[in-house]
């Protein structure tokens, strides 16, 4: 039980690293090209989606993929929208952040599973 907290909580610190360097990035891509804004939106949901699969494959280890994916995709999501409102200094609860956990949960529940039976070279 301890051994799967620890995964989750590295999986999740992961994603979390994995979102802000995303976020930096595009940053400077929106400052030097102009991305236009309703482009921003559907762009981070990527790389949020993308930091959960990446940190997922990384530390998501053993049995109980699905059980390990879906709680470590929620505790991703929350992680993350706390951080940046807390940048943002501004916490707003809605539709959007309900769905967001929603789809963190769908994705790490898909990657716990891959990486629980992949196999290891």
């Amino acid at each position: 039980m301890i051994k799967d907290m620890f995964q989750i909580g590295k999986a999740t610190f992961a994603s979390v690293i994995f979102v802000l360097a995303y976020s930096l990035i595009f940053a400077g891509i929106i400052s030097l090209f102009g991305v236009p804004s309703p482009a921003i939106k559907p762009v981070n949901q990527i790389f949020k989606i993308l930091s959960v699969v990446f940190g997922g494959l990384l530390f998501i280890r053993g049995e109980r993929g699905l059980l390990k994916g879906v709680v470590f995709g929620i505790s991703a999501v929350i992680q993350t929208w706390l951080l940046f409102s807390t940048i943002a200094c501004s916490f707003s609860f809605g539709w959007t952040l309900l769905l967001e956990i929603i789809i963190g949960a769908f994705a790490g529940g898909i990657v716990g599973v891959i990486a629980v039976n992949a196999r290891r070279a």
